[in-house]
């Protein structure tokens, strides 16, 4: 189980602390840097999972790494907003995605290299070197002059749920989620599938599964360039979501490496090139302040991380009910194909969407 799966009962825990406490506007807020300083330490607690006495201590410590997931990116909408300009932010977001993705590349790539040249619990341990660092840098640079105060000292949770029923809104958390129950379930099972079903060897099939993150650095850039240019986000959403469906079924549907490769780097490109898109667009509907794309991220991140905690254990279960991996990938495909419904769904422009707030 990954972070993201517990990650979902602490994002909601953040999500009602943002709701009841934002972000201050000192010199750098307190309670943000209070928190991400939280944040980060608990990120690298996944460093001791190897040395876990028994299972419980082990949900623990996983369930701490996922808290500290949500404290660091739920807080990071609101302080995007403050810091940078409209356009800055979208650059903002696909950078900080980009850097997210190249994460995912370097972990998958190295776990195994690594293990080999230390025992694995001390391989955890090096993994634990980048929340590290991120606590020493929120620490040491944690501290900005000037700033644009936030609005307003809270949400009402009357606003919450307005908020929440904005069309645009829910039509953002379909479109992720559905992309993320593809994502996690070929992420999980397609190594062993292309080792059991097509014959590839496990660390070619490791490789061909490791480019779904590693080809999403390049597409989140990419992604952030067409938002500055293009305005309405249809056409973005609309063709990622082409993209992920049709790279979808060609991964787990097309016999051999040569036709597989290209496949799952069309499925890479369509699951990353939306994303700075969709974190940028709530902050730019009419009557957002910075609590309320705090709530807009925060159910992201949960209704994701639900998704991706369902998505791998559905595909498994099918998988021994029916002997196939082919039933579980296609239902897995088949949720991937919201991000294009919201494509036609969404507002043709940004302004167009009713805010529904009290």
């Amino acid at each position: 189980m990954g972070c993201g799966a517990f990650g979902v009962f602490s994002c909601v825990l953040f999500f009602f602390l943002m709701i009841r406490r934002p972000p201050r506007s000192t010199l750098f807020p307190y309670t943000t840097l209070f928190r991400s300083i939280i944040g980060w330490a608990a990120v690298a607690v996944v460093s001791l999972s190897g040395w876990a006495p028994n299972f419980i201590t082990l949900v623990l410590l996983r369930s701490a790494t996922g808290l500290g997931f949500a404290f660091i990116l739920t807080a990071t909408g609101p302080l995007l907003m403050q810091w940078f300009r409209p356009r800055e932010v979208t650059v903002m977001n696909a950078l900080t995605t980009a850097a997210l993705s190249l994460g995912i590349a370097l972990s998958v790539a190295t776990a195994a290299p690594l293990a080999e040249l230390m025992d694995w619990q001390m391989a955890l341990g090096v993994y634990a070197l980048p929340g590290i660092a991120g606590l020493l840098a929120w620490l040491v640079l944690g501290r900005v002059s000037g700033g644009t105060p936030m609005a307003g000292a809270g949400i009402s949770l009357r606003e919450v749920g307005a908020v929440l029923r904005n069309r645009t809104v829910m039509l953002l958390l379909a479109a992720d989620a559905g992309i993320l129950v593809q994502y996690a379930a070929f992420a999980g099972w397609l190594p062993t599938f292309y080792n059991e079903d097509r014959g590839i060897s496990l660390s070619q099939a490791g490789f061909i599964t490791g480019l779904l993150p590693l080809v999403g650095v390049f597409a989140v850039l990419a992604g952030g360039v067409i938002a500055l240019r293009v305005a309405s986000p249809r056409a973005l959403f609309a063709g990622s979501g082409v993209l992920a469906g049709l790279g979808g079924l060609g991964a787990f549907l097309l016999p051999g490496p040569a036709l597989i490769y290209p496949a799952v780097v069309i499925l890479g490109i369509g699951s990353w090139l939306y994303v700075p898109r969709l974190l940028t667009l709530p902050m730019e509907m009419p009557g957002m302040t910075p609590e309320r794309v705090a709530v807009v991220w925060g159910s992201l991140l949960t209704f994701s991380g639900f998704a991706m905690f369902v998505s791998p254990i559905f595909v498994g279960a099918l998988r021994d009910l029916s002997g196939s991996f082919i039933p579980g990938l296609a239902v897995a495909s088949a949720a991937s194909w919201a991000l294009l419904a919201a494509g036609f769904l969404l507002p043709k422009h940004v302004s167009e969407s009713p805010t529904q707030t009290p």
